[in-house]
């Protein structure tokens, strides 16, 4: 899989129940040979992908492009990448909390 395959595949499995009163923009800025960025809004139960990213999210999600595809395909634990140092968070942390549940990741 590519980053981004990964980041499309956000919006397959994205669960409106989950993001529900969710009003938040979260960002992914991922290094290496895949480097991007690819703001996520969410609003009113609904993704919008945004290639590129904004000026200013609510949740910065900062990893290497190998480390966000083993956490999207399940083989890396988000939280043991986080305390790990391989995944910075800044912003909303309580957004980042809830990421699991409104992506379907493990």
């Amino acid at each position: 899989m590519t980053v981004d395959e990964t980041i499309k595949g956000l919006q397959e499995h994205f669960n409106p129940e989950a993001a529900a009163g969710l009003n938040k923009i979260l960002q992914l800025n991922i290094s290496g040979d895949e480097a991007g960025k690819w703001a996520i809004k969410i609003v009113n139960r609904a993704c919008e992908l945004i290639p590129g990213g904004v000026e200013k999210p609510d949740l910065t999600l900062s990893l290497a492009d190998k480390d966000w595809i083993a956490i999207a395909e399940g083989k890396l634990d988000p939280m043991n990448a986080y305390m790990t140092g391989k995944l910075k968070a800044t912003g909303d942390i309580t957004l980042a909390m809830r990421i699991p549940s409104i992506f379907g990741l493990k």
